[in-house]
Order: structure tokens, then C-alpha cells, then sequence
């Protein structure tokens, strides 16, 4: 699929450039996709730095907590869950403990969390995996529910709208929720039908009538605070979450006697082994959006978009988004194909 869509970006970029060369004579447009691909393949190395120290730090943090036996420990409290959802998976296996931290970071919106803990869990994942170029039931189920990205306080964006000079930076909190809500039952729903998951079964319905619930409880609570309330608590929220779970690996980590500091240098140095097996997959991803930017695809069928929005009176400035909310599916694929490489 990624093979056939990657040939058609620079295709549709090569016919769009020549028409506006012959047609519109902008002889210029070639000039600026060349321009494109360096600027997209330096962008890359940029990005993969930033990624390249998170995924120090996380997995550095997460070693500590593998070797004090909290990763286990998660998976051996979800086990009679995910012994439903993925059948596949021995209970108390390490990754189930892994995808219940990846979940619990996106639900507090702290992307620079999750993204570590989500690598980390789909490669133990394929330790289980008998046939390594193919994904299994379970790696599908994690990356749908992953991407699907239930969003319960979303702190990094509260942060960057604040940044921004947004008059109410979590005016965005309850359309976001719903949304991710609505995004990762259906993600659930359809995996399930595909892979003939029993969500009938007691267990499943105990566990997720509890999620639905607790979601209910906790917006109709944060729906009586105002809006500079609820920013407030958001933060306060998300950074405590995020301390108390490194503070509580550290903790938990001295009280089984590791030598901490030499665990998380441990762990640490497979963050360089992740970003590079990333890199070709990210540039080769930015350079063809690149070109197809610069010759002028890209923004024709945004305009054309726009304008049929325009034209049934809807609010345009989704439009903008587009780009990255069509990319992000398929760069979900490439990241699998990237784990599954032998």
C-alpha cells in the first residue's frame, strides 16, 4: 500500500509541476521541489534528534521499572483483559504492562511519554510474533487503539495553545474527548468484528463499562469548573502524573536494591538504536509530502476543499489540518513495517 501511495505522491507532483510549467509558465516550480527534498530530509534529522532524546529518557526510566517488576505487575492486574483482547499474548506478559502506560500517557496527552512506551511495547509485542514480516492480531488491536489516541486531559496541546496566545487554551478539551472517545470505540468495534473478539464476554463488558463511567464521572466533574479552573487543573494533573510515575519507578526501583543510575543508562542507549531504525522511514515520508507541496498538488486539493466547505457554510480552518491527519494513519503502517524488519 505505502509502496503504491509513495510512487503516486511524486506522479501526481510531476504532473501538477509540468502543468504549472506549460500551463501557468512558472518555470520556478521545479526549482522549489528540489528545494523541498533537502529542506524535508534536514527536517527529518531535526525531528529525530528531538524524538532521539525522549526516547533516551523514557526508556532509560522504563528499564527501572522492568527491573523493579512494575511492568509485570500491570500485566498480571490486566491479564483477565487482555487475555479477551489478545488472546495471543501470555498473561503477565511484559508488554501488556507496557501498552497499559502507553494508553495512560495518551490519556493525559503527554505525546513525549507515550511515543517511547508504545515503541517499546510493540517490539515485545514481536518477540511473540511467529511470523516476523507480518503483523499479529495483537500488534493491529495496539497500533488501532494507539492512533485511536483516547485523549482524556490533553495537556500538551492546552500547552501549546497557551503558548499561541489562545484567549481559552482548553476551549479544545471537550471536543477532543469526545472525539478520541468516539475515534477508539469505533477503532475497538472494528478490530473486534474483524478479529472475532468476544466483547460480549463479562469480562470485557465489566472493564469497559467501568472506562465509560469513569469518563462520564470525570467530564460531568470537570464540566462545572470554569474555564481558567479547568486549565488549571489540567496542568497541575498532567505534571503530577508525569512526576509521580518517574518518582514512583525510582522509588520502587531502591526499595528492590537496583543500581539505579546504571539501569537507566541501560535502557537509555536503545533510544539511539529506535531513531535510527526511524530516520529513512520519516525522511522518505516528509520528502514526498515536500515535493507534493511544492509543486502545487497539495495546496490545489486543500483550496478545492476549503472551498466546498465554504460553500455549505462550514468552518474552514480544519482544512489546514488535513495534511497531517491524512499522513498519520499511513505513517502508523511504516512504523510497524519498521519494527517488523528482520
Amino acid at each position: 500500500m505505502l509502496n503504491i501511495l509513495w510512487l503516486a505522491f511524486f506522479i501526481v507532483a510531476a504532473v501538477s509541476s509540468a502543468f504549472q510549467w506549460l500551463w501557468l509558465g512558472d518555470a520556478e516550480v521545479f526549482a522549489r521541489m528540489v528545494q523541498s527534498l533537502f529542506e524535508m530530509a534536514a527536517l527529518s534529522v531535526q525531528l529525530m534528534l528531538l524524538l532521539f532524546g525522549t526516547l533516551t529518557l523514557w526508556l532509560g526510566f522504563l528499564k527501572i521499572a522492568e527491573k523493579a517488576g512494575l511492568i509485570d505487575g500491570l500485566g498480571r492486574l490486566l491479564a483477565p483483559l487482555f487475555k479477551r483482547l489478545m488472546p495471543e499474548v501470555p498473561s503477565g506478559h511484559p508488554a501488556l504492562g507496557l501498552i497499559t502506560l502507553n494508553f495512560a500517557a495518551n490519556g493525559l496527552g503527554l505525546d513525549n511519554a507515550a511515543t517511547p512506551i508504545g515503541l517499546r511495547a510493540m517490539r515485545e509485542l514481536q518477540s511473540l510474533n511467529p511470523n516476523p514480516q507480518t503483523a499479529t492480531n495483537a500488534q493491529i488491536l495496539f497500533l488501532v487503539l494507539n492512533a485511536s489516541s483516547l485523549t482524556i486531559l490533553p495537556v500538551s496541546i492546552f500547552m501549546y495553545r497557551a503558548q499561541q496566545g489562545a484567549a481559552d487554551p482548553t476551549l479544545i478539551f471537550l471536543p477532543i474527548l469526545l472525539a478520541t472517545t468516539v475515534s477508539s470505540l469505533f477503532g475497538l468495534l472494528s478490530v473486534a468484528f474483524m478479529q472475532r473478539l468476544k466483547l460480549h464476554d463479562p469480562v470485557v463488558l465489566v472493564w469497559l463499562g467501568g472506562l465509560v463511567g469513569g469518563l462520564a464521572l470525570f467530564m460531568a466533574t470537570l464540566a462545572t469548573l470554569s474555564a481558567a479552573a479547568l486549565n488549571a487543573v489540567s496542568s497541575l494533573m498532567g505534571n503530577l502524573s508525569l512526576l509521580g510515575i518517574i518518582l514512583l519507578f525510582l522509588i520502587v526501583g531502591a526499595r528492590k536494591k537496583i543500581a539505579l543510575y546504571d539501569c537507566f543508562v541501560e535502557g537509555a542507549k536503545g533510544g539511539f538504536e529506535v531513531a535510527r531504525d526511524l530516520l529513512p522511514y520519516l525522511v522518505a515520508m516528509l520528502c514526498a509530502i515536500g515535493v507534493l507541496r511544492a509543486s502545487g498538488a497539495l495546496d490545489f486539493v486543500l483550496d478545492g476543499i476549503r472551498w466546498a466547505s465554504a460553500a455549505m457554510a462550514w468552518d474552514t480552518r480544519f482544512v489546514d489540518a488535513l495534511p497531517t491527519a491524512i499522513v498519520k494513519p499511513f505513517s502508523g503502517e511504516r512504523l510497524v513495517q519498521c519494527l517488523l524488519k528482520p
